[in-house]
């Protein structure tokens, strides 16, 4: 079983930067996908970025590529997401999710529905 712990959201102003951390614990070596899923009032769950843990490799949504950054601290554990350039339709929930995936594509393609652990989520508020 492993449990997933989100931190770091908050409110900001449009243009500034967030650090959002998602601790695993447990027995995180069944996983090798972490994902990163916000979800606005009214809107459906959508992915952000996509780290396949066995080598740390990333993928990111167009409408965060060139802001967000997903990294791995695999001594800790916990993977990120460094947020700049924050615009007001970033505005969301953001979850983190782990999952096994066979392999690199299907782990930046897999449907949400193959992520087996979810962490609670951490709101993030962007003002115009």
């Amino acid at each position: 079983q492993v449990q997933l712990v989100e931190s770091g959201g908050g409110s900001v102003q449009a243009g500034g930067s967030l650090k959002l951390s998602c601790a695993a614990f447990g027995y995180s070596y069944s996983t090798n996908c972490m994902g990163w899923f916000r979800q606005a009032p009214g809107k459906e769950r959508e992915g952000v970025a996509t780290i396949y843990t066995d080598v740390g490799t990333t993928y990111y949504a167009d409408s965060v590529k060139g802001r967000f950054t997903a990294s791995q601290d695999s001594a800790k554990n916990t993977v990120y997401l460094h947020m700049n350039s924050l615009k007001p339709e970033d505005t969301a929930m953001y979850y983190c999710a782990a999952g096994i995936f066979g392999s690199e594509r299907r782990c930046f393609s897999g449907p949400q529905n193959q992520y087996k652990y979810w962490g609670q989520g951490t709101q993030v508020t962007v003002s115009s």
